[in-house]
Formats: C-alpha cells, sequence, structure tokens
C-alpha cells in the first residue's frame, strides 16, 4: 500500500450453530463492518458509530491488535494507519461482531503488510485466534459454512447456493459468549453425542436439499447448547411461537445468544419482520439474508 491511497474493508457479519451445528455451522448475514484505510504517520481509529466510540482510539484498538499479531508471525511491521470505522453489527448480540473484528484485522495486516495471505491461511489465523472456524469462516468465505478445527488443523467448506430469508430478533441487551458458555456441559454421554451429531447432520443435508421444515425440525431438536443456554433467553420460547404462528420454518439462538434467528422462506422474511416487530416492540425485527459474498478488499480514490 502506497502513500495516498484508500482502501476499503468490508466484512460481513455471521451466525453460528443454527442449532444444532455448535461450532461447526455459521452463515454469513448482509450486516457489514466496513474500514477505510489510509497510511497515516500514527495510529488513529475513528469510529461512525456511538456504540464503537468507547474502544481505544489508537494501536490499541482490538483490530490493529490482531493486524500487529498477524504481522509478526510474518516478521513484518505495519506502518501506522488512520482508519475510519462503520459498523452494522451490533456487540455482544450473537452476530459474530467479534469474529468480524478478527478477519478485518488479518484484512488490515495483508493489505498494509504486504503480507500475501490465501484465504487458507486468513482461515487458519482467524480460528487460532477465535477458537472455532464457524463465525470468522462465514465472514471470510460467505455464505454457510461447515468447518472443523482439531489438531490445530482447520478444514472447512462453504456453500453459496441456498436462498431463504432471516429475521434477526436483536434485544437491547448483551450477552458475552464467556457468560453463555459457563452454563454448557463440560461432559456429554455416548449416546446423547451420537443424538445430537446425527442432528447436526441431517441438519445440513436438510438446508443443502432445501427442505425447510426438516431443517427447522432438526433446529428444534439440538442438544448440544440450546437446552441450557434458553434459560438466559427468557423472550425464546414467546418469539418461538410466534414466529412459527407468522409461518417461520425454524428458529434458533444466533451463535451463542441473545438474538434469536427466525428462518423464513425467501420471500417472506419482510412480513415476518413486521408481525415480530408488532408483538416485540422492546426489541429490534430486522430482516437479513445470507450474505454470499465474504469479506473484501478494494481501492478508493487517491486521497488528495
Amino acid at each position: 500500500m502506497n502513500p495516498n491511497e484508500r482502501y476499503l474493508i468490508k466484512v460481513p457479519a455471521s451466525s453460528a450453530n443454527l442449532g444444532p451445528g455448535f461450532d461447526s455451522v455459521g452463515i454469513a448475514v448482509n450486516l457489514f463492518l466496513t474500514l477505510e484505510i489510509e497510511l497515516n504517520d500514527k495510529w488513529l481509529i475513528r469510529s461512525l458509530n456511538e456504540e464503537l466510540s468507547h474502544f481505544p482510539t489508537d494501536e490499541n484498538h482490538f483490530i490493529c491488535k490482531v493486524a500487529k499479531k498477524t504481522a509478526e508471525k510474518y516478521q513484518k511491521t505495519l506502518p501506522a494507519c488512520k482508519i475510519t470505522m462503520e459498523s452494522e453489527i451490533p456487540l455482544a448480540r450473537g452476530l459474530g461482531s467479534s469474529a468480524a473484528a478478527i478477519i478485518a484485522g488479518i484484512e488490515l495486516a495483508d493489505l498494509v503488510g504486504g503480507l500475501g495471505l490465501t484465504k487458507q491461511e486468513k482461515l487458519e489465523l482467524a480460528t487460532e485466534m477465535e477458537g472455532h472456524p464457524d463465525n470468522v469462516g462465514a465472514s471470510l468465505y460467505g455464505g454457510l459454512v461447515v468447518g472443523c478445527y482439531q489438531n490445530n488443523e482447520v478444514d472447512l467448506i462453504s456453500f453459496s447456493t441456498l436462498s431463504f430469508e432471516m429475521v434477526a430478533m436483536i434485544p437491547h441487551e448483551t450477552l458475552l459468549t464467556k457468560v453463555s458458555r459457563q452454563v454448557l456441559p463440560e461432559t456429554f454421554a455416548y449416546k446423547e453425542a451420537v443424538r445430537a451429531s446425527a442432528t447436526s447432520n441431517l441438519l445440513i443435508a436438510a438446508l443443502l436439499k432445501e427442505n425447510w421444515t426438516l431443517a427447522g425440525k432438526m433446529m428444534k431438536l439440538d442438544l448440544f447448547h440450546q437446552p441450557y443456554r434458553r434459560s438466559l433467553i427468557p423472550f425464546y420460547q414467546g418469539i418461538e411461537e410466534a414466529a412459527k404462528g407468522h409461518g417461520a420454518f425454524g428458529i434458533a439462538l444466533s451463535g451463542a445468544g441473545p438474538t434469536v434467528l427466525c428462518f423464513t422462506e425467501k420471500g417472506s422474511g419482510e412480513n415476518l419482520a413486521r408481525s415480530l416487530q408488532q408483538e416485540f416492540k422492546e426489541m429490534t425485527a430486522k430482516m437479513v439474508r445470507i450474505e454470499n459474498n465474504g469479506s473484501s478488499v478494494c481501492k478508493l480514490e487517491k486521497v488528495l
């Protein structure tokens, strides 16, 4: 990257698990984190969102830390940048805000440091930082992703042919993933693990075959996390009943929550969002779609 050049990094939000696809299934959604980048004499991060304004405005910002950590891995030192940041992704609501920030940081390091990273290398770096590949994989590749992280190796497949809509029921309250993970069991009985795994496998098959009814059934039969986390989401049952009544084929916690994602066939999302917003005025009902394009970097016009 040269002086007087500007670049735009754009990273989609993500929703993980989809019920039984715990820590392995994710989808990119059309809410975005965007960074406008130009070289500067010192690190300066300006946020256009009030929700993000309390974060550091120098190299101590999380995205800068990710970028510098990435560069150090390749024995590179990054030049300072001025970053103008804007995000449509609500923080700590289960829509992958931290994963999007990790991908943005890696893309920043790759751009400014001239690292020439492949997508697989970016995925491996992001998964190591995040701990699992579902959110970061979706933000990086787009579409529906199914991934596995074992023995420090990441394998992931993405699909960009699915066509359904979702309504994200976003509460004002936040829920940190660390807190949400504390209610999960440390071990599973063998027979229960087999049932849970079979449910997850069938969810993927149903989605790929566009058997929406079966996909929704598998979301509800999750054993991995939703039965434990629902105690932290008092409005879950009410949303589930209302969404089903208005035509949703499936309901699932988005990531660790507290956002609840309601799945519906293409063309029905706007009506579902309107209906749910009327019933749950204290929340935001937002229709979202699968974002089939993952993170992107593009050059803008020169700085004058």
